[in-house]
């Protein structure tokens, strides 16, 4: 595998999720594989989990780890070609990604949207560049419009978790105080269309996910309806697609409460504001997978990165 850009690279997401089981099991048993191979990781926005995890990852496989918060320590990169740069940014990612291939066998990329301009996040100027002129593999840490690593070690929880043969898993949407961006909600509707499970997203009116994306996926604007006999609630914010970044709800009844979540488990890729996302009682309940979910965020970064060695 050449590149982990989105949850389309996975050839066989059933395969994928039983060897990424057993190497949890012992994580460090490929730690050879990448015995002398460095990672340079780009950080353009903050991260916790995505960091740490992926650190761990490749430290298990034996790599050794480059961390560059890139949107505090580096140059402001141009992406454009034929740019006069005569103005704020000092260098053009041409340069910047070829230097970088020099330092690395993998570069993962961490670049948000911005939520201003729809056309320009959708273009994903960043990781796109990265792809465009370096020279190695790369690695979706979150783009503008997707969380691939997110989303498999979601897969992951649920296979884990899972007791029956067809559950009923519902993306449930969020008040938040904050625009947030649609790349964790995009990745895992792309991740569930890969497995046979009922599927549906409930959301307030106006706060539709790109219809490139969802497909045919049942949306509910019931809250209420959407969750009755729920396996597996995913609670997540995002901003409105059709009117770009803007917050146009902060309907706390749409907040994720135990009486909504009934006997379902209740999943969301953390940080989660308590009392506003999701209720202290849920957060704190033996319901609750956020935990596992952050726990297995290693193990899907480590089998992406087993993939990508295997293939050098």
């Amino acid at each position: 595998m050449k590149n982990y850009l989105s949850v389309k690279d996975i050839n066989s997401l059933p395969n994928w999720i039983d060897e990424a089981i057993k190497i949890k099991k012992n994580p460090t048993k490929d730690k050879e594989l990448g015995k002398g191979k460095t990672i340079v990781l780009l950080f353009f926005n903050n991260s916790l989990r995505t960091r740490l995890s992926t650190q761990k990852a490749a430290m298990n496989l034996g790599m050794d780890v480059i961390v560059m918060n890139f949107g505090s320590e580096g140059w402001t990169l141009e992406y454009e070609d034929g740019t006069v740069m005569d103005k704020g940014k000092s260098e053009h990612i041409k340069e910047a990604a070829k230097v970088v291939s020099q330092y690395s066998d993998v570069i993962g990329i961490r670049a948000f949207a911005e939520l201003k301009d729809k056309q320009q996040d959708e273009a994903e100027l960043v990781i796109n560049g990265f792809i465009k002129y370096a020279t190695v593999p790369i690695l979706n840490m979150e783009s503008s419009v997707g969380h691939p690593l997110q989303a498999l070690a979601d897969a992951i929880t649920l296979s884990e978790q899972n007791t029956k043969p067809k559950p009923k898993v519902v993306l449930s949407w969020a008040p938040h105080p904050k625009a947030l961006p649609h790349a964790v909600a995009n990745s895992f509707v792309e991740m569930m269309q890969l497995q046979d499970m009922e599927f549906i997203i409930t959301h307030p009116k106006g706060y539709e996910l790109n219809t490139k994306i969802t497909k045919n996926t049942i949306i509910e604007h019931d809250q209420n309806k959407a969750l009755q006999n729920a396996d597996f609630v995913y609670v997540k914010n995002w901003s409105s697609y059709q009117d770009y970044g803007k917050i146009i709800n902060l309907d706390k009844n749409w907040t994720m409460t135990l009486d909504k979540l009934g006997s379902a488990k209740f999943m969301h890729c953390l940080p989660a504001r308590r009392n506003m996302v999701v209720v202290d009682a849920v957060l704190d309940s033996n319901q609750s997978l956020v935990i596992e979910q952050a726990n297995n965020r290693t193990y899907a970064a480590q089998i992406v990165l087993k993939k990508i060695l295997e293939s050098l």
